[in-house]
C-alpha cells in the first residue's frame, strides 16, 4: 500500500477507481513527489560515501595465486604512504619555504605586510617615537621589495646585506640604502636615540623605492650573508 491506496486502485471520496496505464504511473509519480518519500532518498554524501566504500572494497586480496593479482593493491598502498610521509615531512610544496622566509625579518618573527608595517611606522611617528618608527619604516621597505619579489630576507639577513643586495636592483639608490641601514642598526643594536630627520630618510627612501622600477634580474636575489 502506497499512501492508503493499492496498485492498480485509488478512492477518492470513497468509491474505488481503476486508472489506465499512464493515469497510474502519474498517481504514482505525484505521490512519490511527497515529502516522506523525498526524504527516504539518499543525500550526495551518502552516494559519496558509498562510492569511497566501493573503491576499498575493490582493493581486497585477489584470490587467484600468484603475486601479480596484488600488484594494484601494493601500488596504492605504497603511493599513498610515500605522499603522506612527503606531506607530514615538508608541508604545502614551495608555499612552506616562502611562509617561512616571510615570517623572518632581520632576526625578528614577524609576518604583517609592508603596508601593516608602514601604518605602525607612521603611528610611531605620530607620537613621536622615532626609535620605533625607524625601525618600523626600514622593516617595511624590506617587505615591501620582498612583496614585489625583487629581494628575499632570509634567516640570519643583516640591515646592511639588505641593503647592498637592494643596491643591485636600485643602484642609484645605494648610498641612501647604507644610510638606512646604519638608522636600523644604530636604534636596533646600538642604542642611538632615534631622530625626526632619521626617521624621515627611511620613510622617504621606503617611498621612492615603493614607486621605483628595478634593474631586470632573472630572479629574484637572496639578501644573505657573505
Amino acid at each position: 500500500m502506497i499512501g492508503g491506496w493499492g496498485l492498480g486502485t485509488k478512492v477518492l471520496t470513497g468509491i474505488p477507481v481503476d486508472p489506465d496505464a499512464p493515469e497510474a504511473r502519474r498517481w504514482l509519480r505525484e505521490e512519490l513527489a511527497k515529502a516522506p518519500y523525498q526524504a527516504a532518498r539518499p543525500t550526495w554524501f551518502d552516494r559519496l560515501s558509498q562510492a569511497v566504500l566501493d573503491w576499498f572494497g575493490s582493493l581486497v586480496a585477489p584470490s587467484g595465486e600468484g603475486l601479480a593479482g596484488w600488484v594494484p593493491l601494493i601500488v596504492t598502498v605504497i603511493v599513498a604512504a610515500v605522499l603522506t610521509a612527503l606531506f607530514l615531512l615538508f608541508g604545502v610544496p614551495r608555499l612552506n619555504r616562502r611562509s617561512t622566509l616571510a615570517a623572518d625579518l632581520f632576526g625578528v618573527n614577524d609576518r604583517r605586510s609592508a603596508a601593516a608595517l608602514r601604518t605602525a611606522a607612521l603611528a610611531a611617528a605620530s607620537h613621536r617615537d622615532w626609535n620605533l618608527a625607524g625601525e618600523e619604516m626600514f622593516r617595511a621597505l624590506a617587505r615591501g621589495l620582498f612583496e614585489r619579489t625583487i629581494l628575499m630576507t632570509t634567516p640570519g639577513t643583516t640591515a646592511h646585506a639588505f641593503a647592498e643586495r637592494a643596491a643591485e636592483a636600485f643602484p642609484g639608490d645605494r648610498v641612501r640604502l647604507a644610510a638606512a641601514a646604519d638608522v636600523f642598526d644604530g636604534l636596533r643594536y646600538l642604542g642611538q636615540v632615534g631622530t625626526e630627520d632619521g626617521f624621515l630618510a627611511v620613510a622617504a627612501l621606503e617611498s621612492d623605492l615603493r614607486r621605483a622600477t628595478p634593474v631586470r634580474r632573472e630572479d629574484p636575489a637572496p639578501a644573505v650573508l657573505p
